[in-house]
């Protein structure tokens, strides 16, 4: 199947930034989203936005460190329509510090979030591609995890487990499945709000106003390797603003 239309694809972290602007892109361009994140009035305001156009939504109160919860959002999408096309695990924290800070609590959170969160993801969409014999994972992970920077090891750290979880169900996944990574640079969001340190989070929202990218960019190089052929896997795209070092 080639293009967009008609794929059902279910977004993770769908409430805010990459997610809001990721399913708002795929929505316009003709494909049935299946929001979940942990904000049901974001949600609820983000299915109504796009149906107000003629999009499709559907979503879910979705806490991606609970597995039953991402397993009940890629039930949504089946039951509703019979399929799942491409399962977008995209929600992340970061609370980053540097390791002297021994903020335990914040690792243990980017953990759960950002590795125990997309794994949920494949679990439950991976079974439901086995049957179907066809399906895509979009996995987010970040620039911070190609350039390792102090205050961001653990988070780098789990951004690079799931390039590497994302790496070897590639290998696993045979000819019929595709996987993708997107690592953004700064891009506008709301990330820095995770961010527990308050001069960090500062330092954080400061480097986003000078240099970031929209979320819209993002959204448009996830539908550039969704829309390609069944037979085209688009394995890893980096996409940060040009004045990032």
């Amino acid at each position: 199947m080639t293009g967009i239309a008609g794929k059902v694809i279910a977004i993770t972290g769908a409430s805010s930034g990459i997610g809001d602007a990721t399913a708002r892109h795929l929505a316009e361009r003709g494909a049935i989203v299946i929001l979940g994140a942990r904000r049901s009035d974001r949600l609820e305001m983000l299915a109504a936005s796009i149906a107000s156009k003629g999009g499709k939504a559907s979503y879910l109160v979705t806490d991606v460190r609970r597995r039953e919860d991402v397993a009940r959002l890629v039930e949504l999408a089946t039951d509703r329509h019979g399929k799942l096309d491409v399962m977008i695990n995209n929600a992340g924290i970061a609370p980053i510090s540097r390791l002297d800070d021994l903020r335990i609590d914040d690792w243990d959170d980017m953990i759960d979030v950002n590795v125990k969160g997309v794994l949920y993801g494949i679990a439950a969409a991976l079974p439901v591609f086995r049957r179907q014999g066809y399906g895509h994972f979009v996995n987010t992970l970040s620039t911070a995890g190609i350039k390792i920077v102090p205050t961001m090891a653990v988070y780098a750290g789990s951004k690079n487990a799931i390039r590497a979880i994302s790496e070897g169900l590639r290998q696993e996944a045979g000819p019929s499945l595709r996987v993708t990574t997107i690592s953004p640079g700064y891009v506008d969001t709301e990330l820095p709000s995770s961010m527990t340190d308050s001069a960090l989070r500062e330092q954080g929202q400061a480097s986003m106003k000078a240099i970031a990218i929209p979320a819209s960019a993002i959204a448009e190089a996830m539908a550039f390797a969704i829309a390609q052929p069944d037979n085209v896997d688009v394995g890893e795209i980096v996409i940060r603003p040009t004045a990032q070092a």
